[in-house]
Order: C-alpha cells, then sequence, then structure tokens
C-alpha cells in the first residue's frame, strides 16, 4: 500500500514514494499507463500511475539514491541516450521528459533494440530507437538534431571518448552530460579509482567542466556516474 508520493526536492518528474512498511522507493509517472517496461512495480496515488525505479537495475536511480544532487535531465527536453538497451533507464528518462519532449535511444545490439522498440517505443512516441553504433555518430546524424542533454551507458573501452565525439555532433551550447562509467569494461587490470580518473581527465581535455562524481556501490560494483557541463 502506498502512504505517500512526493516531488522530488530538486528534480523535475522524479518522486520519493512511501510505502506502508516506511520503506522509501524512486518512481516516475507512467507515460504509458498500464505498462511495465522490466518488470518494476506499478502504484497508483491519487488517480496517477507511478513506475518504481529500481537502483539495482537503473545507474540513474543508484546514482540518486546515493545523493546525486545534479540531474540536467528535464521536462521537454531532448535526450540523447547512448547504450539504451531494452529501455530499463531509457524509459524512466522518457518519463521525465515527458509527451513535448524526446529520447533518442543508441542501441548496437539488435536482440537489445528490439526489445526496446516492443517492449518501451510502442507505447511511448517520444522514444526514437536507433540501431547503431554510439562510436560512429556520424552514422547517425540525420536521425538526431541538437539536444539538451547526452547520457551515455555504453560498455566499451573508450567510454568518455564516444560521449564527447556525441556531445560534439549533438549537444547544443551549454548543455549537459552524464556519463555511468563502467570500469572493469574499460581495464580489468587497474583499479576502479585510476579508470575513473582518467575517464574523467579524457572529459576535462575536451571542454567539460566536471560538476559531480558518484559512486554506485552497492548498487553496481566498480561504477561511477559523472555529471558534466559542455
Amino acid at each position: 500500500m502506498v502512504v505517500e508520493v512526493k516531488q522530488h526536492p530538486r528534480f523535475p518528474e522524479i518522486y520519493w514514494v512511501t510505502l506502508e512498511d516506511g520503506t522509501r522507493k524512486l518512481a516516475t509517472k507512467n507515460l504509458a499507463a498500464g505498462n511495465s517496461v522490466y518488470g518494476e512495480r506499478l502504484i497508483k496515488f491519487r488517480r496517477i500511475e507511478y513506475r518504481l525505479w529500481d537502483p539495482y537495475r537503473s545507474k540513474l536511480a543508484a546514482a540518486i539514491f546515493k545523493g546525486l544532487e545534479t540531474v540536467p535531465i528535464q521536462p521537454l527536453h531532448r535526450v540523447l541516450y547512448l547504450g539504451a538497451a531494452s529501455g530499463t533507464t531509457a524509459s524512466h528518462v522518457s518519463d521525465i521528459v515527458g509527451e513535448g519532449g524526446q529520447v533518442y535511444g543508441v542501441e548496437f545490439a539488435s536482440r537489445s533494440l528490439r526489445e526496446l522498440v516492443n517492449n518501451v517505443a510502442t507505447f511511448r512516441y517520444n522514444m526514437s530507437p536507433i540501431l547503431a553504433d554510439a562510436r560512429l555518430p556520424e552514422t547517425y546524424s540525420r536521425l538526431v538534431g541538437r539536444v539538451d542533454d547526452v547520457y551515455c551507458d555504453v560498455a566499451q573501452p573508450e567510454q568518455a571518448q564516444v560521449l564527447a565525439d556525441n556531445a560534439d555532433m549533438f549537444l547544443g551550447d551549454g548543455g549537459w552530460v552524464m556519463l555511468a562509467i563502467k570500469a572493469q569494461s574499460i581495464d580489468v587490470t587497474k583499479e576502479p579509482s585510476v579508470v575513473y580518473e582518467r575517464e574523467i581527465g579524457v572529459m576535462e581535455a575536451r571542454g567539460f567542466r566536471v560538476a559531480e562524481v558518484v559512486y554506485l556501490e552497492p548498487y553496481d560494483k566498480a561504477h561511477a556516474m559523472v555529471v558534466a557541463q559542455k
């Protein structure tokens, strides 16, 4: 049973849900009412349907649970999402930007993209799935215009470079980026802290001002979320 739903004090269209047992969960309003994307629980409070947002399934939710102070993604924003996979986090981003926003979901794996199409985009007109390699932004440049934010969650050795190359092509002036660094996808032989420092150095060298770094344990081992502005 839901006791209370409150707007997050800093982040529009992100909510704290208090359940009967006193636990607090994150949630977003369900843009596709009745549709669950990854088995998440749907709840209703005052005739509005919300989707609980699992921090063990979503790095963005994990970062918010770990005290992230900056979520640049806002209602009406156009977001380029690199590594959209089957749409777990991307669907919550879709909820946040709402009907007036747009999410361009780039995914390299055809199976994941099919799931993104069948389980998410079919029910959400603000989701545009793109089968492409995020390392080659020129291959989808005709499908994506200027965006407000770039969110990057790719299992590539050069994650910061992939993000920066896409930002150079698509990010508007003063736009923001979010990079989920997967240390073990970059170099399993080095300590995660060394990998984080290197990737952040790449971002800074490419002209980004890093605003915040949040480490995602215990939700994701050897992961960090970086928020930066161009």
